[in-house]
């Protein structure tokens, strides 16, 4: 019954930032664990950034580094994801996904709820 919308995606050049938020309906958002995803064409998707429950613990790919930070509003039943200093090879389509679970987990495999995607493009 729970359903998650991307949004803020674009078409960037090198170097700049976007941020993406995840609104999620239709469950209770304190109770999930959340993270983002991303899937190139022909590839497997693949993870990005995961954020526990309370906000506290944070899990992250490690090309994104010190580029990413993810966080959460639970009161807006939001989650985000800030991407400073966007390389090329960022480009590909951004999934929110939620999952109940005592750890983060970074397989798309453990995840139940997803939202369709938003397109980040960067040029170079």
């Amino acid at each position: 019954q729970g359903q998650l919308v991307e949004s803020g995606g674009g078409l960037v050049q090198a170097g700049d930032s976007l941020r993406l938020s995840c609104a999620a309906s239709g469950l209770t958002f304190g109770w999930y664990n959340m993270a983002w995803f991303r899937q190139a064409p022909g590839e497997e998707r693949e993870f990005v950034a995961g954020i526990a429950v309370s906000g506290s613990s944070t899990e992250y790919l490690e090309s994104v580094k010190g580029r990413f930070t993810i966080s959460r509003d639970n009161a807006k039943n939001t989650t985000y994801l800030q991407m400073d200093s966007l390389k090329p090879e960022d480009t590909a389509v951004y999934y929110c996904a939620a999952q109940i679970g005592a750890d983060l987990y970074t397989s798309y495999r453990q995840y139940s709820y997803w939202g369709q995607g938003t397109q980040v493009t960067v040029s170079s």
